[in-house]
């Protein structure tokens, strides 16, 4: 019986780690409209499903060792091991699993950088506009600190 809940469990994981996708291409719309209103909830989705996946994790470490017993393997041995050595049709299921948690984990690490670079863009604009409602641009030194700039633009009459 132990298979059955410790696949129950991997069902579970990716159906989270499916919402996580869905959050994630949410906060990605919400950045690229331009429209922030919303980003503030969109994070705090993202972060409780995040919390969800944990919680999912830890019940998924009991039911794994108690799946390695039932077929022979030592307790925290990784998916793959525990299928190799599961009988038909859990063979093929808990691959089945572990293909679709690679292929899931690789889609939201993608999506999660692409959405902290679109942050990140849209933060250095903000502080850029910002800048250039001051007096003085600030512009970044050999050191890279923030200096005003010493120079505008200027035109040099040589006829004279």
């Amino acid at each position: 019986m132990s298979l059955n809940d410790f696949s129950g469990v991997l069902w579970r994981e990716r159906q989270l780690l499916e919402l996580l996708l869905f959050k994630l291409e949410e906060e990605q719309l919400i950045l690229t409209s331009g429209k922030t209103r919303w980003l503030g909830h969109a994070t705090r989705e993202v972060e409780s499903v995040l919390e969800q996946i944990r919680g999912a994790e830890l019940g998924r470490a009991a039911e794994a060792d108690e799946a390695a017993r039932e077929v022979g393997v030592p307790e925290g041995s990784n998916l793959l091991t525990i299928a190799a050595h599961a009988p038909a049709p859990w063979r093929d299921l808990l691959t089945e699993h572990h293909r679709a948690f690679v292929e899931l984990t690789e889609q939201v690490n993608e999506l999660a950088e692409g959405n902290r670079e679109l942050l990140a863009t849209s933060s250095r604009a903000a502080q850029e506009t910002l800048m250039s409602l001051q007096e003085s641009v600030q512009t970044y030194d050999d050191r890279g600190a923030t200096t005003a700039a010493t120079t505008g633009a200027s035109l040099l009459d040589r006829a004279l």
